[in-house]
């Protein structure tokens, strides 16, 4: 930040606390008053007060990211075409487009860096200090913020922005992005409408949220769902929703809701379909028993395949307590999970499905067995012939999948 925008800033401010302004609530009187007092800066410059402001609506605009916005930050939340954007310290801020990370000429000061954070965080309610030296939290616009402070990390502030994403809704957009066939997304479509349990793997930023949007923007109006997130990330066009977020411990270390906690709440909302943005650990379990239950449902999980993913799957749920073992877990696995959707990204920042697989329902030893639907021949994402164990799922709603999948038969 320039030393004029920061003398304008602090006189918006000194006015704000004078006036009693709320500008967080009319960013139409911010904008005033970033105006009015470059208007007046610029008069002092040319009584020989100050130096001249080269471009005075940009420094207004400036002022107004200070006050109202994210600061020198305000630029790249405003850039649609930015999907990401992180800072390892105050000279090193990054941004990534297309998945592909550019490091930035933006240099900030730790003070700078703080203040952006207590900004963010202001909306949520969340905090970091040393008792709580992570904080995982969701902006306004439904991008999702982690901030790591020392002595965690070694001498600065850690912080990961990821941009909320609006264009990508709809298994259609998905497909004319090339990131799946036609094919694929039928098959995709009559899977959420027979209300098959869909598991979505890939590793990190490979678009695993993007595709639970797309996929439930494929199930009936009339569903009652009920998500289950550690921050909100979703943004499912359904009229008939209930979102739910964990919650950190307060200052007391008092407080804390979980994933379990709120997966079990979820089963006592009357829900047509769950779904859990990830699950990393023993909420897994609880998972498992609501898909038992001949509840519908969806989640994301990290791993480096489909196959990885029912593995993992099988592992989670053992971190729940001593009295769970494989025994239980395996079977249920192979029973419940009906469709598993990969994703993966190449070097160019290409996101795409790399397979779809089906459970078959058995197990042999500590592995569930699958069947591979789509897979990749030559780049090409394309049906093998295979068909989903469950079909009486798709038959009880009407739906054929062989009408999809029978030319690769």
């Amino acid at each position: 930040m320039s030393d004029p925008v920061r003398t304008i800033a602090e006189r918006v401010r000194g006015r704000v606390l004078r006036e009693g302004a709320d500008l967080a609530r009319d960013e139409a009187l911010a904008a005033r008053y970033a105006a009015e007092e470059v208007r007046r800066y610029s008069e002092r410059a040319l009584a020989g007060a100050h130096a001249p402001l080269g471009d005075e609506p940009g420094t207004a605009r400036e002022v107004v990211a200070s006050i109202t916005g994210y600061g020198p930050l305000q630029p790249f939340f405003d850039d649609p075409s930015i999907e990401e954007i992180w800072i390892n310290s105050p000279t090193r801020v990054f941004i990534a487009r297309a998945g592909v990370p550019e490091l930035t000429t933006l240099v900030l000061s730790d003070r700078e860096v703080r203040d952006l954070v207590e900004r963010m965080l202001q909306h949520s309610g969340r905090r970091v200090d040393l008792s709580s030296p992570f904080v995982d939290a969701s902006l306004p616009d439904g991008s999702r913020l982690h901030v790591a402070i020392p002595d965690v990390t070694r001498s600065h502030w850690a912080v990961n922005i990821r941009k909320f994403q609006q264009r990508i809704r709809t298994l259609g957009r998905l497909v004319e992005l090339g990131s799946l066939t036609n094919q694929a997304s039928e098959f995709l479509r009559m899977s959420v409408l027979a209300g098959a349990n869909i598991l979505v793997s890939g590793a990190t930023h490979t678009g695993k949220t993007t595709m639970l949007n797309a996929l439930m923007s494929t199930a009936r109006a009339s569903e009652r769902v009920v998500t289950v997130e550690e921050t909100f990330e979703l943004d499912l066009d359904v009229r008939d929703l209930v979102s739910m977020q964990c919650r950190q411990p307060n200052l007391e270390g008092t407080g804390e809701i979980t994933l379990r906690r709120l997966i079990k709440e979820a089963l006592r909302m009357r829900p047509d379909r769950l779904v859990v943005g990830e699950v990393r650990e023993a909420e897994s379990l609880d998972l498992l028993i609501a898909l038992n239950s001949g509840l519908p449902g969806m989640c994301t999980i990290h791993a480096n395949s489909a196959r990885d993913a029912l593995t993992k799957l099988c592992t989670l749920p053992l971190l729940a307590g001593r009295n769970i073992d494989s025994a239980f877990v395996v079977p249920t696995v192979a029973s419940c999970v009906d469709v598993v959707v990969h994703l993966a990204i190449d070097r160019h920042g290409r996101r795409r499905v790399a397979e779809i697989i089906a459970p078959t329902g058995e197990a042999s030893g500590a592995a569930v067995l699958s069947d591979p639907i789509f897979h990749l021949d030559g780049g090409d994402l394309v049906p093998t012939g295979a068909l989903p164990a469950r079909p009486e799922k798709f038959a009880a709603v009407g739906l054929d999948p062989m009408i999809v999948l029978g030319a690769a038969a």
